[in-house]
């Protein structure tokens, strides 16, 4: 499994949780008696990628594997997933040579169905009594790839959200000075992320700062994503 990397360790920390997770699931379905599954990062890691992927490859085919599936767990389609990640591949390829086959996987953001479940189950545990009338905003980091961030404008309409990106416009103050000037008071943020991070930690300081700032607002932040079985279950799919 392929992530982008963070300083923060608890990202880290929750892909090895998640690679237990798969592993515990591989076990059940008797695929193997010991499945390898390890954890790479595209940044922020001593090794790139592709030195990452020919070590995991060294180990796997010491236990007799030949072929490897790689997956990226990122949830947009943007530059990481389209020509990073196909290119670091490809070197790991050169280096492996026939020794080894290297099967990319499509990236989890293809889990689209599988994902707006998961999102909506995060958006339960914060509603309250004033639910029915909160507008949800769905915080994606964005991409600047043209086309990437289709996929967040149909899961918020999936949702009745509507989308807000961290990294581009319209970002989430953007958004919320817009409900605010169409009266709206009760709103929910639901970031797109996998995991709780520093990004993650940075929405909850802004929404804070927004509350402070507009004392009238009721804003609730749902968690992000979180290692889970059902997680777990969408990335065993891609396996298929």
């Amino acid at each position: 499994m392929v992530s982008h990397g963070s300083r923060d360790p608890r990202p880290e920390v929750a892909m090895q949780a998640l690679a237990g997770l798969l592993r515990d699931r591989l076990q059940q379905q008797g695929q193997s008696s010991l499945p390898m599954v390890g954890t790479a990062q595209l940044e922020l890691h001593p090794l790139p990628l592709h030195q990452q992927i020919t070590a995991f490859a060294d180990l796997a085919r010491a236990v007799g594997c030949d072929r490897l599936q790689i997956l990226p767990l990122f949830l947009l389609e943007g530059v990481h997933v389209m020509e990073d990640i196909p290119s670091e591949i490809a070197q790991a390829r050169d280096i492996l040579g026939t020794t080894m086959q290297l099967d990319l996987r499509p990236h989890l953001g293809s889990q689209f169905n599988g994902l707006s479940h998961l999102l909506q189950s995060a958006i339960r545990p914060v509603q309250d009594s004033n639910g029915g009338d909160r507008q949800w905003i769905v915080l994606s980091h964005g991409s600047r790839r043209v086309g990437s961030n289709q996929v967040v404008e149909e899961m918020a309409n999936r949702l009745q959200a509507i989308p807000a990106y961290w990294s581009i416009s319209p970002n989430l103050e953007e958004r919320i000075d817009q409900l605010i000037q169409s009266g709206h008071r009760h709103l929910g943020i639901l970031p797109y992320f996998l995991f709780p991070g520093g990004i993650t930690d940075a929405i909850g300081e802004l929404a804070q700062k927004i509350s402070q700032r507009q004392p009238e607002l009721q804003i609730q932040l749902a968690e992000p994503i979180g290692t889970t079985p059902e997680l777990a279950e969408l990335i065993l799919a891609l396996t298929a």
